[in-house]
């Protein structure tokens, strides 16, 4: 099976930057600071919000996965 990324992704702040900074380790707080700093100026970064919204781990349009269940709740 091929995985096909979504066109947005060419787009994207983070587009060359390692992606394990999107999926940091837990308490690793500078990690998290550096992903949402490089998703603030983001040209996609609503795209990336909503791919992201229903996964449980990583940094997704800048918000983290307690940020993102948190955001679903209230829309909910």
């Amino acid at each position: 099976m091929i995985f096909e990324r979504p066109k947005w992704m060419k787009d994207a702040a983070c587009r060359g930057m390692d992606p394990d900074l999107f999926m940091p380790e837990r308490g690793a707080r500078r990690d998290v600071q550096q992903a949402v700093k490089a998703c603030a100026t983001c040209p996609v970064r609503l795209e990336c919000l909503e791919y992201g919204r229903h996964e449980r781990y990583g940094i997704w349009g800048g918000l983290s996965g307690k940020e993102r269940r948190r955001l679903n709740f209230r829309a909910s």
